[in-house]
């Protein structure tokens, strides 16, 4: 048996970068104001076919769906901003305090083509704020990203930034844009004709040779921006400048979701080889009372931790190695005994501690203690057992000392916790 296409499982060997994003990203989101959310992998069909679009190419080709037993569309989440926005309006947080800054990881799941850095299940940190309509919530996330990665290590990252207007100033660019396309209709893929109408901004956002031929020389979003709008997008980059976050305003970004209006941005990487994105994320005004909810301004991003952990691969940025406090080696029936409960009853004082149960020899049990990184072993034979003294060692400068057994227990607490 074999894992499906596009989907992979994180080996205990490599899982520790992993957490070492973990660690940092969590810690720096709470001294933020953050706070943890855990949403449902599988929503309605319904909840992403109205927040993400139902043209894109996200919701038309690349969403698990599948009926239930009652005939009602299940979709596997294909992004997490949807599923956040949901449960902010169905447990009425905005009655409490409108205000609501979350954070989460997990898997998110698109049928699309497997490649370097891209699965169809894929993990993502996300990071939500609702009811702050003020264009400092826009900076503040992108230097909280920009300060993640600097943590992380990373290099060679550029936050490419622009405006994609909101309602009141998006039908002049739409026009602009059709009276554009109006000549290169012919240039157009199958799935952007079909689209132009409807919704010509995703022809914005489409990548194929032809379409990306079609849209040289357009007209741009941050060309159309309502007198507010343009306001807004200025506090982003003076106080971006300000802060020294290196930017570059993309005028062709746009992001490959319905819901966003005003600024977005991605972070990019030449890690990998061709650019790519390695965060993204923007404003969603609108969504809130698109699903249902009151008028509610919201802001957010997603981080692609498959992706960001293979650039700090690549850049052989070091994981959290992981170590053992201390290693028993028990050599013989009576000894494993003994063993057995010390090991319990240190562990469970938070003193990481391992017994090798399978009876090999005192040179295989010190490979296995050098193997596991254990900062010290403790040697329990037959002699030692008869002396009641064990051995303890320390394996970084290898001085040995003599513990009694009948002390043994709170003396190694005292010794390996210091």
């Amino acid at each position: 048996m074999q894992t499906i296409r596009g989907f992979r499982d994180i080996l205990p060997e490599h899982i520790s970068l992993w957490q070492k994003v973990e660690k940092e990203a969590f810690a720096l989101f709470e001294s933020f104001g953050f706070k943890e959310i855990r949403i449902p992998v599988l929503e309605k069909t319904e909840l992403f076919a109205r927040s993400i679009g139902e043209t894109t190419d996200i919701v038309e080709k690349e969403m698990y769906t599948f009926p239930d037993s009652k005939g009602n569309g299940l979709t596997l989440r294909p992004e997490a901003t949807a599923s956040i926005a949901r449960s902010y309006i169905q447990h009425k947080m905005y009655a409490a305090d409108p205000v609501r800054k979350f954070y989460m990881t997990g898997p998110m799941f698109r049928r699309e083509r497997p490649q370097k850095g891209r699965y169809r299940q894929f993990y993502q940190i996300d990071v939500e704020v609702f009811g702050v309509e003020s264009a400092y919530a826009d900076v503040e996330l992108i230097f909280l990203l920009n300060d993640l990665f600097k943590r992380l290590g990373l290099t060679g990252l550029s936050a490419h930034i622009n405006s994609l207007g909101c309602p009141e100033c998006r039908p002049a660019f739409q026009k602009a844009l059709l009276d554009f396309l109006g000549e290169r209709k012919d240039l157009l893929c199958e799935n952007c004709a079909r689209r132009i109408q409807k919704n010509p901004l995703r022809i914005l956002d489409c990548k194929t040779a032809s379409c990306q031929k079609a849209l040289e020389g357009a007209p741009a979003t941050i060309n159309h921006l309502c007198p507010a709008c343009d306001d807004h997008f200025t506090i982003v980059r003076t106080t971006l400048e300000k802060q020294g976050v290196e930017f570059i305003v993309d005028k062709s970004l746009v992001r490959g979701l319905d819901y966003y209006t005003r600024t977005a941005w991605e972070i990019k990487t030449t890690t990998l080889g061709a650019q790519s994105a390695v965060a993204g994320g923007g404003r969603y005004d609108g969504l809130v009372k698109e699903l249902g909810g009151p008028a509610t301004p919201a802001i957010g991003f997603a981080i692609g931790f498959d992706r960001l952990v293979e650039v700090m691969e690549q850049l052989e940025i070091e994981s959290i190695k992981p170590t053992l406090d201390l290693f028993i080696v028990a050599l013989g029936d009576q000894a494993m005994e003994k063993a057995y409960q010390w090991s319990c009853e240190l562990n469970q004082q938070g003193v990481r501690t391992e017994v090798d149960f399978r009876g090999k020899s005192l040179k295989s049990l010190m490979k296995r203690a050098n193997k596991l990184n254990a900062n010290h072993v403790l040697i329990a034979g037959e002699d030692e057992l008869n002396k009641n003294q064990l051995i303890l060692r320390n394996m970084n400068t290898k001085d040995q000392t003599f513990i009694a057994i009948d002390n043994l227990v709170p003396e190694l607490m005292t010794i390996l916790k210091k």
